[in-house]
């Protein structure tokens, strides 16, 4: 627990830092928390802030930053958010009404984007299970195998299947053949019940292969079934926090591309009433670090159906993007719903 006098100071910094992006030094912490203190008393607060591992010291200047903890105290107990103005979440509105559904969506993450100038990301609302039209197995080496599904919508689904064993050219085509003759117009989760009471019919050899196949078609499909709109990543090219670090930026946008991690993180949301807010580490995700992600669930008809959410640095305005998240949300739940009527 801290004081007034820390949560104060430790606020103005937050605040000072996000706005010009400079460590913080006494100084100017005297200027801009309003605080009657000696540059002695804010050096001694600032060092217990530090030891409590609220702010730290960059080893090239005297000054300092926020650090994770800080940014959630902040973020929790500090933070005075700032409601949008009424021409401004009109012209939100405007920017999501009258299209189809699925431009709604795309219009949606370019909104998250635009007014941010971060990534803006939404998972759409969960599809129908896709349904098999065939399934073929491709020898990429001894002991892997490129398992490759059509569905009757004609989406065409690639994942590599790691065997204990080589699989010879005919054993492939027998598999194949017997998972699509057996079980086209199923989706994954019929076909692993039906294949629970007609595995005694399966040669031993071959049932190894069936089970990683179906294992890997079901994770395909769930992919499949939660896409997402991603917009405006080369925001954070411009980001100096994230483009010093190359390396870093390859894993954020690797992760992009990969998509399931991410997803899975928005999802959270889902589960939750209102904005959440993942700062650096809380996300769980490595190449998230360096990065906040601000979501918020969006419903049809009262039911939740999908998430939205800003990707941005740690140092971001906080205050206005959080109200940009929520309203964005409510705003996507409002056209969508009404597209259902």
């Amino acid at each position: 627990m801290l004081d007034e006098r820390s949560r104060t100071l430790l606020k103005a910094l937050v605040e000072h830092y996000i706005a010009d992006g400079q460590p913080v030094g006494s100084r100017a912490l005297s200027k801009f928390s309003g605080l009657d203190l000696s540059p002695a008393t804010i050096r001694n607060v600032m060092a217990d802030l530090e030891e409590a591992g609220f702010v730290a010291s960059p080893h090239t200047s005297a000054g300092r930053v926020p650090t994770p903890r800080g940014y959630r105290l902040f973020v929790d107990s500090l933070l005075t958010v700032q409601p949008l103005e009424a021409h401004q979440r009109g012209a939100m509105e405007e920017a999501l009404q009258g299209r189809p559904s699925n431009q709604i969506i795309a219009s949606a993450s370019q909104l998250l984007s635009s007014l941010t100038h971060f990534a803006g990301v939404v998972i759409a609302p969960r599809r129908a299970s896709s349904r098999i039209r065939q399934i073929e197995f491709l020898s990429l080496a001894e002991k892997r195998i490129l398992l490759i599904i059509v569905t009757t919508d004609g989406d065409v689904q690639n994942r590599i299947l790691n065997t204990e064993r080589a699989y010879s050219a005919a054993e492939l085509v027998s598999a194949a053949n017997y998972l699509t003759q057996n079980f086209a117009g199923f989706d994954f989760e019929q076909i692993r019940h039906r294949l629970a009471t007609e595995i005694q019919q399966i040669r031993d050899d071959i049932k190894p292969l069936m089970h990683l196949a179906l294992d890997a078609g079901d994770a395909a499909m769930a992919e499949n079934a939660l896409p997402y709109v991603i917009s405006g990543e080369r925001n954070l090219l411009d980001v100096e926090e994230l483009s010093s670090n190359m390396k870093r930026l390859r894993e954020l946008f690797d992760l992009f591309e990969q998509r399931s991690s991410l997803m899975r993180l928005l999802d959270v949301s889902n589960q939750a009433d209102g904005v959440q807010i993942f700062i650096g580490g809380e996300s769980g995700i490595a190449s998230l670090d360096e990065c906040s992600v601000i979501t918020a669930p969006y419903a049809v008809d009262g039911q939740v159906v999908g998430s939205v959410g800003v990707i941005g640095p740690t140092r971001m305005a906080y205050e206005r993007v959080i109200p940009i998240v929520d309203i964005t949300a409510r705003l996507l739940s409002s056209a969508l719903s009404y597209k259902d009527e």
